[in-house]
């Protein structure tokens, strides 16, 4: 242990000399062993959370900044976990050969900068060397490597813990009612146009004589959907406008709808099929199950190595 105070007392004198002068001091966050987690490492880490944080959240200061610290926290607890991994790497006698390292960095050019003037670019304006991205390269594939190796084991679910787990979780797999819906969309200019009004009864009046409610929808609606001639496939009550949902729901399979005039669209709907609200049988949804299951069990034997490799190190947080 005296080498890693040694180190952690030049990391805090240091600290201390610098904080007499104007520059901005890198503070340590936590300490892994012998290796130290700075705060620069925890900004850069979750510098993209942070900035699709700050735009989603720019008129709400106070929420930003809630967010912003608990983006900061997982991001030390991620960077205190792959300190963990890499020691754990170490300590069990594994090697990364430097010629793999090597490809891996080429790979890495090639898939996300396409040439090395680019990346070389790239890494300029983000104040990194080569070596710096090498030595990222290598650490990100050991913690990928380990994680696999300790966490994506065979796990054997069962299929009595598959129905176990549905008949626990019925209101997960419940179905509201729904339609196979058709709609025709007349957007109006203003709340008093009468020209979408007009063009809609001629349309209702042609559906009534025969043609195709989709050839009508393809010809005239303005809907997203027009060129699937309107077709919406199998919609809940809630996804609809109330306006819509109430008429919709009330049709029965093949029946075309009355006109339905709101202040800015006409609308007519052909409702082609109905489900009752019911239950996903257990046949339908117990390849979703298992894959829930099999998560679930994954994050707990993550966390139970990850705890693991806490017991046998030292940690401190700043």
């Amino acid at each position: 242990m005296k080498p890693f105070y040694f180190i952690l007392g030049l990391l805090v004198v240091a600290a201390f000399s610098a904080s007499a002068q104007p520059a901005v001091v890198d503070g340590i966050k936590s300490v892994v062993s012998a290796r130290v987690v700075t705060f620069s490492e925890v900004e850069d880490y979750s510098r993209a959370a942070a900035d699709a944080l700050r735009r989603q959240y720019f008129a709400q200061p106070d929420v930003f900044q809630q967010k912003l610290n608990d983006t900061l926290n997982d991001s030390l607890e991620q960077l205190i976990e792959r300190a963990l991994i890499l020691k754990s790497f170490d300590t069990d006698g594994y090697k990364l050969p430097d010629s793999v390292v090597t490809e891996l960095v080429q790979e890495r050019i090639r898939d996300r900068f396409g040439d090395r003037v680019t990346f070389m670019k790239t890494l300029q304006a983000q104040g990194l060397t080569v070596e710096q991205f090498r030595k990222q390269v290598r650490e990100q594939y050991i913690e990928s490597a380990l994680r696999n190796q300790n966490v994506q084991k065979e796990i054997f679910i069962s299929p009595y813990k598959i129905e176990s787990y549905y008949k626990a979780n019925q209101d997960e797999f419940r179905v509201e009612d729904q339609i196979k819906l058709r709609m025709i969309v007349l957007t109006k200019t203003t709340p008093d146009d009468t020209n979408a009004l007009m063009l809609a009864r001629e349309i209702q009046s042609k559906i009534k004589d025969g043609t195709p409610f989709s050839e009508m929808a393809t010809i005239y609606s303005q809907g997203s959907q027009q060129h699937q001639g309107g077709d919406w496939g199998w919609v809940q009550k809630s996804v609809l406008r109330k306006e819509l949902a109430d008429v919709a729901f009330t049709l029965t399979p093949g029946t075309v709808s009355d006109l339905v005039d709101t202040p800015d669209t006409c609308y007519l709907m052909l409702v082609e099929d109905k489900h009752s609200s019911h239950v996903r049988p257990l046949t339908e949804v117990a390849v979703e199950i298992e894959k829930t299951l099999r998560l679930k069990q994954q994050a707990k034997l993550q966390k139970d190595w990850i705890n693991g490799l806490k017991k046998k190190t030292f940690i401190r947080y700043f």
